[in-house]
């Protein structure tokens, strides 16, 4: 297994997602890698936790990158947050974004959990994905 291709995942989802014009038209550029400090915005993403899995076999290295996606929002309800979470859905599932190290073999989304987080009165949603990156 390798681990070699996991920042070049992190830059390619980051460039994708703040090139994409329809995730932009919803919150332009308020894609992070971390929680702004400071006052964030009233919607955002966030690029959330990783697990890196070895999916070598006898023709090379190769690993399942399941990665997170959040959106945030502080606005009233679920539909805006829904919204940024269909061009985020519809910007990475089954695109074949180009990694300065390894090979994308597929992205697929796998799973959303919706959930509001009353202390803070925000919306948020969790989006796991899975890419397929060949290291060789």
């Amino acid at each position: 297994m390798s681990y070699g291709v996991s920042m070049a995942l992190q830059t390619a989802l980051y460039q994708h997602l703040v090139a994409d014009v329809a995730l932009n038209g919803l919150i332009g550029t308020s894609v992070f890698d971390e929680v702004p400090s400071g006052i964030a915005p009233s919607t955002y993403v966030t690029l959330g936790p990783e697990v890196a899995i070895d999916r070598s076999d006898k023709t090379g290295h190769g690993a399942e990158h399941r990665f997170v996606i959040s959106i945030i929002t502080e606005v009233a309800g679920f539909g805006a947050a829904k919204a940024v979470a269909v061009a985020v859905s519809d910007a990475l599932h089954n695109q074949n974004l180009t990694l300065s190290r390894g090979h994308l073999v597929s992205m697929q989304f796998d799973r959303a959990n919706a959930i509001r987080e009353d202390a803070a009165n925000l919306r948020r949603i969790d989006m796991r994905f899975r890419a397929r990156i060949d290291d060789n």
